[in-house]
């Protein structure tokens, strides 16, 4: 009884299969080898393109009268839709670059404006201090009229002194013998 097999339907499908597979491979190469099946099957593809390209024009002209899209149209579409759509990612990405650099000199114009404040505040205290200064420079300039005033009073002090002093040395000398002469009168 060991030696019964049982029937297996796959192993004989499987059998049959490669015979008809070795046929048919078989019947394949004798077309092939032969000039004339290989000349007649090169007419019938040239025949079987050029009706497939008359077909093709057939079908893009009833399409063209029926308003129709062909499958050039679509491809058409399809990569003019690939195309705008690389574009807006190109034009999105450049916006960003624009958000980008617009944030960067508004912080620039941030710190700019923060400066013309300082130097705004800076110039209102020199002219704050300017105004001191002329003021200081005409009360220093009255000051300086006074002192060449009394520079000159002093001057004519100084003049007046020495007559004085002159006067007194002359007053003296003539008081002398005035008062040696009185003095052996008597």
């Amino acid at each position: 009884m060991s030696d019964h097999k049982t029937f297996d339907p796959f192993e004989a499908f499987h059998k049959m299969s490669l015979l008809w597979e070795k046929q048919i491979n078989d019947f394949i190469y004798l077309w092939t080898n032969n000039n004339e099946f290989v000349k007649v099957s090169n007419m019938g593809t040239e025949l079987h393109s050029r009706y497939l390209e008359q077909l093709k024009k057939n079908q893009e002209m009833m399409a063209s009268v029926l308003n129709l899209p062909t499958k050039s149209d679509i491809t058409n579409v399809a990569n003019l839709t690939i195309q705008a759509e690389e574009k807006i990612e190109a034009l999105e990405e450049q916006l960003w670059e624009l958000q980008d650099s617009v944030k960067s000199q508004s912080k620039d114009l941030e710190s700019v404006v923060e400066i013309s404040k300082e130097v705004i505040k800076l110039s209102k205290q020199l002219k704050t201090e300017l105004t001191k200064t002329k003021k200081e420079v005409a009360d220093t300039k009255s000051l300086h009229a006074e002192l060449q005033e009394m520079k000159f009073e002093l001057l004519k002090l100084n003049q007046f002194k020495e007559e004085f002093v002159t006067l007194k040395q002359f007053m003296e000398k003539t008081a002398e013998p005035e008062l040696t002469g009185t003095g052996s009168s008597k």
